[in-house]
């Protein structure tokens, strides 16, 4: 009985220590994914990288990971001469296959949301138009417009969709003038724009698009999703 119980306690022990490594393993290859995330195309802020699943080890030893979530800030894109931010992204990986340790990755599926803020969308507008949250699933864009020589400023609810799946267009409901000849043209010309969101992981594409109070929020989508590291 005495060896029994000395039994039981070397293997709580055991399992104490391989629990304790395996963490340490985990939180070791959080901080190199963390450093070695790239996003192609575009230059990255801050990443945080949290990989699931136990025991760590065995899946390393496999060289493919359950679940690893990624969320990143400050994605900054350029597509078509113009740039465009996004302020988050934060992304669920499945069945990530490793290529050569951690140089490299491919996610079976993928799936995560994006957010624009609208200050970073106003950066990405048209000059001296600011775009801000209008209620309701619009945004209010706001520009200036010269009128025989007048600067007249004025505010419209604008829609926001994807258009091919990589580009958001902002498209006012109303403007004033609406039907005047040529006074239209005038405005929406600064109400008015798209942009391709660039940057984005091979495999992973944009979804769905809603503004909120917080941004535009971006639903994507990916299979076979590669990532460089």
């Amino acid at each position: 009985m005495r060896a029994l119980r000395i039994s039981a306690v070397v293997l709580v022990i055991l399992v104490a220590v391989f629990v304790a490594v395996d963490r340490v393993a985990v939180y070791v290859a959080e901080s190199q994914v963390e450093d070695r995330v790239k996003v192609p195309g575009a230059q990255i802020g801050s990443t945080d990288v949290s990989i699931k699943g136990f025991p760590f080890l065995t899946q390393v030893a496999g060289s493919s990971l359950d679940e690893v979530d990624v969320s990143i800030e400050g994605i900054e894109t350029h597509a078509a001469g113009r740039s465009l931010r996004i302020s988050t992204m934060d992304a669920e990986l499945r069945d990530v296959h490793l290529t050569d340790g951690f140089s490299g990755a491919t996610a079976t599926r993928a799936t995560g949301t994006a957010v624009i803020s609208y200050a970073d969308l106003t950066e990405a507008a048209s000059d001296g138009v600011a775009v801000e949250y209008g209620g309701k699933g619009k945004v209010k864009v706001t520009g200036t417009v010269d009128i025989l020589g007048h600067p007249i400023t004025r505010s419209v609810l604008s829609t926001v969709t994807l258009v091919d799946g990589h580009t958001v267009r902002v498209h006012a409901d109303k403007v004033p003038g609406e039907g005047v000849p040529g006074l239209e043209k005038l405005v929406r010309e600064k109400t008015d724009f798209e942009r391709e969101v660039g940057g984005l992981p091979n495999g992973l594409k944009l979804e769905k698009i809603q503004p909120t109070a917080d941004g535009l929020e971006i639903s994507v989508t990916g299979t076979d999703v590669r990532l460089s590291g």
